[in-house]
């Protein structure tokens, strides 16, 4: 965003999120290509350019203080939500170096079991620090990782997995018997 924007900006609600994203895109894209050709040096200057930008840390901020599903928790310092205004000024002072605060620990109960495990809540200020750090790593690790691999990958789910299964399946049979199977048919025979 230029200056002159980033200086006008009084209102969260005013900020044009779809030109962020898009803006922060097409950073994302670079990393991504550059990470694909190979080149590290390139691929650090782009990672460090998207995680100093005004874009990157508003859409990371709105990603932990309104999108996500525990925004309303409380860390270690006990703010459980943001206002418009601490959220436009956590953009200012959203940096890499600064020092990690305490998480707070809180035990949550195993599915099917009397047992509970830790869950460590960090700050909103922290959140915000590891959703900036995710904008800038994602893209150079999607460029290298396996194009079968579905776990945990954006824009992925077990749908596309079972899809991708069914048509290797699908793929094998007509080349071995010379027709291709529906869906019925293969699901019939596999059960």
């Amino acid at each position: 965003m230029s200056n002159t924007l980033r200086n006008q900006m009084v209102e969260w609600n005013m900020i044009p999120w779809h030109k962020l994203e898009r803006r922060v895109f097409k950073l994302q894209k670079r990393i991504f290509q550059a990470s694909q050709r190979g080149d590290v040096k390139a691929v650090r200057q782009l990672q460090k350019t998207l995680m100093r930008s005004w874009s990157a840390k508003a859409i990371a901020i709105r990603k932990v203080s309104q999108d996500n599903q525990g925004k309303k928790t409380a860390g270690v310092d006990g703010v459980k939500s943001l206002t418009p205004k601490a959220r436009l000024s956590l953009i200012l002072h959203l940096k890499l170096t600064n020092k990690v605060k305490a998480t707070r620990r809180v035990w949550i109960p195993k599915p099917g079991t009397s047992e509970k495990r830790p869950l460590s809540i960090p700050t909103m200020q922290d959140r915000a620090t590891q959703a900036l750090v995710k904008l800038a790593l994602e893209p150079e690790w999607e460029a290298v990782f396996e194009p079968n691999s579905y776990g945990f990958r954006p824009g992925r789910s077990t749908h596309d997995a079972i899809e991708a299964i069914f048509n290797s399946i699908k793929h094998f049979l007509s080349h071995k018997k010379g027709n291709v199977p529906t869906a019925d048919y293969t699901s019939e025979k596999m059960m």
